[in-house]
């Protein structure tokens, strides 16, 4: 037996096991992040098609329908959000949102976000 740090006795090799139980945590941690992450982005792309968006932004988001609608591929996560939110409660009525605004209403704040997470990861 040796000293552990707090004073009392561990076997030994036990922080050697105790190392390589943490590193398998932050493993797990990191393999369930990237399922779950896949998992949103598969997820957005099927609400990209089931919530319409393709039908004006395109199918790939850089082609819509009218060149007036905006190019959405690639645009950053947050600012999607930020712009579907705001066109959802009103706060955002310039330009084509109003469009977007029947469209909006069938769409929870967690696709909004599956949305965007999607539309960020499309080559623009």
């Amino acid at each position: 037996m040796t000293r552990g740090k707090s004073g009392g006795s561990q076997p030994p090799g036990a922080s050697y096991l105790k190392e390589k139980a943490v590193r398998a945590g932050y493993i797990a941690v990191i393999v369930v992040g990237a399922l779950m992450a896949s998992t949103a982005l598969a997820d957005g792309a099927s609400l990209f098609k089931e919530r319409t968006c393709w039908s004006c932004h395109g199918k790939d988001g850089k082609h819509p329908l009218i060149p007036d609608y905006p190019r959405i591929a690639g645009q950053g996560a947050a600012y999607a959000e930020r712009q579907m939110l705001d066109i959802k409660s009103g706060a955002r009525s310039n330009g084509n949102s109003a469009a977007m605004k029947g469209v909006m209403v069938i769409v929870t704040d967690e696709e909004i976000k599956l949305l965007a997470q999607y539309v960020s990861t499309l080559d623009p």
